[in-house]
């Protein structure tokens, strides 16, 4: 099955013309607290295993589209040439919605760096998905929109929830029971802070480097064995409230989702010598009392987890680092 065969199923039932001429909706962006890492289907971005997240507040993308005569995509106010890699991947996403002759201006304004390892793909294609459901006026549940989103770019399906989000790989090989959920409310007093150490695109992408990792790597049997423990744990976290332990299984699945790929032929290593430093200080901080985790995804930078109770401590610790309340999400009406 193919990406417009789960579209068509999805959309079968909906109006199939456009009610509104333009419409714009916010996501934001997700962070994941338990790692997807490989997929068992590339083109249906269908993952090996279940992964759980949070969001990141108000941090993610605004998207507007509009009807027109032309196709334009802007990324942060800068037109975007027909060569470039995401005019493209934006195109073949769009096309799978696309009716008779008409083209779309998309309008997409991020708040953090793009390709950076901060899920810049997942905010921005759920927004795709929030605004042609605004445009078409589809009738469909979140599931359904996560689906969606989910052909976009995989992590871009938990993006369509709030609190914690749990993505399950599902077992249909057509990837129709492969969607976010929430899976529970935020902690109240959760924060999340952002060490941003390198704005530029990462040096390889999520994509290829999942497959790297998947083909290569010695451990990746045993990193689908440590996924799934995790899971079970962070879980078990969440649903007692407790934070500790669920900062530990967190940082844990981080070190060793970034293990497994240090073992892939070639070495896969995002780290810099700046993202050692700090995890460093995490754990001499947390060595003197101080509950602090930290997260990576495929990237240098950064994310730490901790309590609003402590945030004037991390502060003083962390200068430059920007805390995010995951709870204030920016509303779009």
């Amino acid at each position: 099955m193919h990406k417009q065969d789960i579209v068509n199923i999805i959309l079968q039932q909906q109006n199939k013309s456009y009610l509104n001429i333009t419409a714009q909706d916010f996501a934001c962006s997700n962070i994941a607290l338990i790692k997807y890492w490989g997929k068992k289907n590339n083109i249906l971005n269908i993952p090996n295993n279940d992964s759980l997240s949070v969001p990141l507040g108000n941090k993610g993308a605004i998207v507007s589209i509009k009807i027109s005569n032309q196709e334009q995509y802007y990324l942060n106010s800068q037109l975007l040439d027909i060569n470039h890699i995401f005019f493209n991947r934006l195109k073949t996403f769009l096309d799978l919605f696309r009716i008779a002759n008409n083209y779309y201006i998309v309008d997409i304004q991020c708040n953090i760096p793009i390709a950076a390892g901060l899920a810049s793909s997942a905010c921005i294609f759920a927004a795709i998905i929030k605004v042609l459901a605004k445009l078409f006026a589809w009738n469909l549940n979140h599931e359904q929109l996560s689906i969606l989103a989910r052909l976009g770019s995989g992590s871009a399906c938990r993006s369509i929830h709030d609190g914690f989000v749990l993505w399950q790989a599902g077992k249909d090989k057509n990837g129709m029971d492969s969607f976010a959920t929430n899976f529970a409310p935020l902690f109240e007093d959760l924060r999340i802070g952002l060490l941003i150490i390198d704005k530029k695109p990462k040096i390889i992408s999520s994509t290829a480097a999942m497959e790297l990792t998947r083909q290569t790597s010695l451990f990746y049997d045993k990193w689908q064995e440590i996924v799934n423990a995790d899971l079970a744990q962070i879980k078990h976290a969440i649903l007692t409230i407790d934070f500790a332990k669920l900062g530990q299984i967190a940082e844990y699945n981080s070190l060793a989702m970034h293990a497994c790929m240090l073992t892939s032929r070639p070495t896969i290593l995002y780290s810099q010598n700046a993202t050692i430093a700090l995890m460093h200080k995490v754990w001499q901080l947390r060595n003197s009392g101080l509950s602090i985790f930290f997260t990576q995804d495929a990237g240098a930078n950064l994310k730490l987890l901790f309590l609003q109770q402590d945030v004037i401590q991390i502060k003083k610790h962390f200068p430059q680092i920007e805390i995010i309340n995951p709870h204030n999400k920016m509303i779009i009406t």
